[in-house]
C-alpha cells in the first residue's frame, strides 16, 4: 500500500512508474536507490536537473533505467522509417506531425504543474520520433503555446518547431481546441510527399480489452504522391503493424541478459534538452539556439 513497503520486497526487480509526470524523478529516484530496476513512464520528467538525477541514480546503482517509448512501435512511425529508408520520396526537408482533438485534458493531465503543460503528452512521443527520423543535429528550438476556454492552465494549443542541421525543418503540433483536425504525418521530400491520418489502432484495441486485435481504418492508410521515372504516381500504403509489446519483451530479455535496451535513458535525456529549449523559447518569445 506504500511505496517503502514495495520496496522493501526483496522478490520485485522491476518497478514501473505510471504516475503524474511532477513525481516521476523522485519517485524513479527512490526506487533505484533501493536497488531496483525501473521504467518510467512518458514524459520522463520535467526538466534536464530531474533527468541527470535520474541519471546519476542509475549509474551509482548500476541498475536498468528506460523510459516508456511505446510510440516507437506505432504502426505509422514504423512505416514513415520503411518509406524514408526506401528513398521513396527522396530526402525529405519538411516533417508536420500533429495530434489535434477538441476536448479537455483530463484529471491532472490539466494541470500545468502535474503534468509539465500541454507538450509534455503527445509532445514527449513526437520528439522522440523526430530524434530517431531526422540525422544531423538540432541546432535550434522555437516554441508557442496557446492558454484558451478550458485548456487555459495546462495550455490549449502548442506549435514546437526544430532545426536541424541537415537543414531539416521538424513541426509538432498538439492541441485540444481544434474541431477539425490535421493529418498526423505530412512530410515533404525532395521528390514527393507523405501523408497519413489516424494514429496507431493499438490503443483503442487495448481499451477494448485486447491489443492483438488493432486494425487500421483503410481509409486511414497513407498516401505518397512521388516521381517515379518521371511520372508522377500516386501510391496507397499499407501502415507496418505496430507492436507496442516489443517494448516489455526487450525488458524482459535485459533483465535475462539476452539483449541489449530499446530505449535507453540517456537517448531520452535528449529529448529532455528539446523540452527544456521550448521552455525558455515559451517564456522569452525567441529562437533558442541548442546543439544536439
Amino acid at each position: 500500500t506504500t511505496l517503502d513497503e514495495l520496496l522493501a520486497c526483496g522478490n520485485v526487480d522491476l518497478v514501473v512508474i505510471a504516475t503524474p509526470h511532477d513525481t516521476h524523478a523522485a519517485l524513479a529516484c527512490r526506487a533505484i536507490d533501493a536497488g531496483k530496476n525501473v521504467v518510467v513512464d512518458k514524459v520522463m520528467c520535467l526538466n534536464g536537473s530531474q533527468a541527470d538525477a535520474m541519471l546519476s541514480a542509475r549509474d551509482r546503482n548500476r541498475v536498468l533505467l528506460s523510459v516508456f517509448q511505446n510510440r516507437r512501435w506505432d504502426g505509422d512511425f514504423l512505416t514513415v522509417q520503411k518509406v524514408l529508408a526506401e528513398g521513396l520520396i527522396g530526402s525529405p526537408y519538411l516533417f508536420e506531425l500533429t495530434s489535434l482533438r477538441f476536448r479537455a485534458a483530463r484529471g491532472w493531465r490539466s494541470t500545468a504543474n502535474a503534468s509539465g503543460g500541454v507538450l509534455f503528452d503527445w509532445g514527449a512521443h513526437f520528439i522522440d520520433q523526430a530524434l530517431l527520423l531526422v540525422p544531423g543535429t538540432v541546432d535550434s528550438v522555437s516554441y508557442d503555446v496557446q492558454h484558451r476556454s478550458w485548456c487555459a492552465d495546462a495550455g490549449s494549443y502548442g506549435r514546437l518547431l526544430l532545426r536541424f542541421s541537415t537543414d531539416v525543418l521538424f513541426s509538432i503540433e498538439v492541441g485540444y481546441l481544434a474541431q477539425i483536425v490535421k493529418p498526423h504525418w505530412l512530410i515533404l521530400g525532395e521528390r514527393g510527399s507523405f501523408i497519413k491520418h489516424g494514429v496507431d489502432p493499438q490503443e483503442a484495441a487495448l481499451l477494448r480489452g485486447n491489443i492483438d486485435a488493432a486494425t487500421e481504418d483503410p481509409n486511414e492508410r497513407a498516401r505518397i504522391r512521388t516521381e517515379i521515372s518521371g511520372l508522377t504516381a500516386d501510391l496507397v500504403v499499407d501502415s507496418i503493424r505496430g507492436d507496442w509489446t516489443a517494448y516489455y519483451r526487450n525488458i524482459a530479455d535485459v533483465l535475462a541478459g539476452r539483449a541489449e535496451l530499446a530505449v535507453t535513458a540517456d537517448q531520452v535525456r535528449r529529448a529532455i534538452r528539446v523540452f527544456d529549449a521550448a521552455a525558455q523559447a515559451a517564456r522569452n518569445g525567441e529562437t533558442v539556439r541548442v546543439r544536439l
